[in-house]
Order: C-alpha cells, then sequence, then structure tokens
C-alpha cells in the first residue's frame, strides 16, 4: 500500500485521492514535516526499499503476524 496524502479541513482529515481501502478500516495518521516539492530526502533506490518494506509489514500485519505495540514497550522497559 501506498501512502497518502490528506489536508485539514473544518478540523477533519480529507483525502486528497480515493483509497482502495476497505470500509471501517482503521488509519493511524502521523504528521510530518512538511516536504517541499518532491525532495524526501531519498534517493530512488531507498524510497524503493522503504516502500517495499512498508508494503511487506502491512502484509504480515494482516496475515495477523503482528504485536501490539504497547505491550512491546512494556516488555522492553521491563528488561532494564
Amino acid at each position: 500500500m501506498q501512502s497518502v496524502k490528506a489536508y485539514v479541513h473544518k478540523g477533519r482529515l480529507v483525502l486528497d485521492e480515493p483509497t482502495d481501502l476497505p470500509e471501517g478500516e482503521v488509519v493511524y495518521l502521523h504528521p510530518t514535516e512538511a516536504v517541499v516539492g518532491d525532495d524526501d530526502g531519498f534517493d530512488d533506490e531507498k524510497r524503493a526499499a522503504l516502500l517495499s518494506a512498508l508494503d511487506e509489514g502491512i502484509a504480515a500485519a494482516r496475515r495477523g503476524e503482528h504485536a501490539d505495540a504497547d505491550q512491546f514497550v512494556q516488555e522492553l522497559l521491563a528488561r532494564t
């Protein structure tokens, strides 16, 4: 899945484009620093690797191969 771009309108996030996500899908959004033009700091090879890794992670999560982030952090903190 590729990232999507949204903007804030009257306190609501509005996507700039349609999405093929299933109805009711929960999506977590994390604000990022504004990118000037198309310069995201990645060259083509690194961008392709990042997008591939994201796609693999999304596919794994959909197969149920994931862990609860809060639980994971608590387990890490318990090790110290």
